[in-house]
């Protein structure tokens, strides 16, 4: 029988959850757990796919200072006058070490009119309104139109913008990679649980065999 969830190394896309710097900024009141030990992993993913010219795409968060277009759970924070992923800040730029080159900045204006930047060859920035990758976005449209089958989830921060980006790619069939050592605030637990649903572990070590080295690594499901 067809496996439908199995990964494709040849159709697949990194996708990298808000690697913004207000998630690793000292101080920042979103500050996510574990960003020391993740934030390695996820530049060796990026500099993998960006080695093989296969699709990278940073999904990104920001909050326009009214609160008008931030999540009910922190409208009132930003209303009230708590800034993080502040258009044309540096918190909301993406990390310096997974950028492409030091002076790429963010461009608000082109993100929230919802079109994608290109930062580097088969590079990407897109903005979302919400937790998931794929709401209200034109992400699914892109990866159909790359032929793009299977994603390999990284980032900041699984508890809510990682694990709703999963669910979301999944209801739409991508086949899903999750990397546990390349996220912040994700529990063994949590992880595990996805196996429900189809989707395969690698830990940034055989993720980066995968990719290079022509060997089907380690692939487990969750």
């Amino acid at each position: 029988m067809a496996n439908y969830c199995v990964p494709e190394k040849g159709k697949a896309a990194l996708l990298c959850i808000s690697a913004q710097r207000d998630f690793v900024a000292s101080g920042s009141p979103v500050r996510a757990c574990g960003s020391h030990t993740a934030l390695p992993n996820i530049g060796a993913l990026v500099d993998c796919f960006r080695s093989h010219g296969a699709p990278i795409y940073h999904s990104v968060r920001l909050y326009k200072p009214d609160g008008s277009n931030v999540d009910a759970c922190r409208r009132q924070a930003v209303e009230e006058g708590q800034r993080y992923f502040m258009p044309g800040t540096l918190g909301a730029e993406l990390i310096d070490e997974l950028k492409p080159a030091r002076d790429v900045r963010l461009d608000p204006e082109l993100l929230f009119a919802g079109d994608f930047q290109e930062i580097g060859a088969n590079e990407f920035v897109h903005y979302r309104p919400r937790w998931g990758a794929f709401h209200n976005t034109g992400l699914e449209q892109r990866l159909r139109d790359q032929q793009i089958t299977t994603l390999v989830i990284c980032g900041f921060s699984f508890s809510t913008g990682g694990r709703a980006s999963v669910y979301e790619a999944s209801a739409r069939d991508f086949r899903i990679v999750l990397v546990p050592d390349a996220l912040c605030n994700a529990t063994e637990e949590a992880v595990q649980e996805l196996g429900r649903i189809g989707i395969y572990l690698m830990d940034t070590a055989n993720c980066l065999s995968w990719m290079s080295n022509g060997s089907s690594g380690s692939v487990e499901a969750a």
